[in-house]
């Protein structure tokens, strides 16, 4: 019975050393999700330049911040101030070769963020009709029914007047005169 009791606590040592190594093999390593690069997250004038590239200086708006995105890759967000595109983001990635102080520009773009205006979740459409809209929609045919009803009638009311058929007696009384001449 010793050697069952002590196998577990011998399991429980080799979870342990497994669970250390799966941590270390599994995604990023550390240094590389760390700090940004000291060097890259400074250059945030050649963020802007860069995305100056591609829209007016008046449409960035503030840097707000630089994110490490791996090792030597820094991403710089900022403000937009374009009309319609309230709470996006402007971003720059940049990046350097090793032991280099040349900054690379790899990506430029434009992103909404948690406060930006998105459309809402798709409803299906019998979700979203409610009863007081085919209320409203019958409320707006039925004038529009009287008119067309009146319609007709409107016009047949017009050619019984009394003038219209004189009218158009006499344009024929004229026809005929002229062929007798």
């Amino acid at each position: 019975m010793n050697a069952e009791a002590e196998q577990p606590d011998t399991t429980a040592a080799e979870n342990v050393g497994a669970k250390a190594e799966a941590k270390r093999r599994t995604g990023v390593p550390v240094w590389r999700t760390g700090k940004p690069d000291v060097f890259l997250a400074a250059a945030v004038g050649e963020a802007r330049t860069a995305i100056e590239g591609i829209t007016a200086a008046s449409d960035i708006g503030a840097h707000l911040a630089a994110k490490s995105e791996g090792d030597r890759l820094v991403t710089h967000v900022f403000e937009s101030k374009m009309a319609g595109y309230h709470g996006w983001q402007w971003y720059a990635v940049l990046t350097r070769n090793s032991r280099s102080k040349v900054v690379t520009v790899s990506e430029l773009g434009l992103l909404p963020s948690e406060d930006s205006i998105l459309s809402p979740e798709w409803v299906p459409w019998a979700e979203r009709v409610r009863p007081e809209d085919a209320r409203a929609a019958e409320e707006e045919e039925s004038p529009a029914a009287e008119a067309f009803a009146s319609g007709p009638d409107a016009s047949q009311a017009e050619a019984d007047t009394p003038g219209s058929e004189d009218q158009d007696e006499g344009s024929e009384d004229d026809d005929t005169a002229g062929e007798a001449d």
